[in-house]
């Protein structure tokens, strides 16, 4: 095999190998995921879910489309790969793909809001 020259992207990461080490990012990605589920406009966040946030499953607010709301959750899976500060709130909001409420999406929007935040954070 020869040498193709400096390994800037493998699988989906980005990588970017300085003097100080190695750094693995998804900065591409998470653009082009508040640029799909329209949120690069919405005001940025400090914490991916609010401490008083509780989820429940018998919640009385309305029904969400479950495919738009499993795509946002898949997509945020992926994400997880080089983010381990949204593994736990994103985690949480997988629980309820199969009825997701209003409230659910809300949370979900909190975690794009915490990305546009912090768009740049790497391994």
């Amino acid at each position: 095999m020869s040498m193709m020259g400096e390994l800037n992207f493998l699988l989906g990461l980005q990588i970017k190998q300085t003097s100080n080490g190695t750094m693995i990012h998804q900065q591409k990605y998470v653009k082009e995921l508040l640029k799909r589920f329209r949120m690069e406009s919405a005001k940025p966040i400090d914490t991916p879910i609010s401490p008083s946030t509780r989820l429940v499953m018998d919640d009385r607010s309305p029904s969400v489309e479950e495919k738009s709301y499993g795509g946002m959750i898949g997509s945020l899976l992926y994400l997880t790969a080089s983010r381990s500060d949204i593994v736990f709130s994103v985690g949480l909001c997988a629980r309820f793909q199969s009825k997701p409420k209003e409230s659910h999406l809300k949370a979900v929007k909190r975690i794009f809001r915490y990305l546009k935040h912090t768009p740049d954070l790497a391994l």
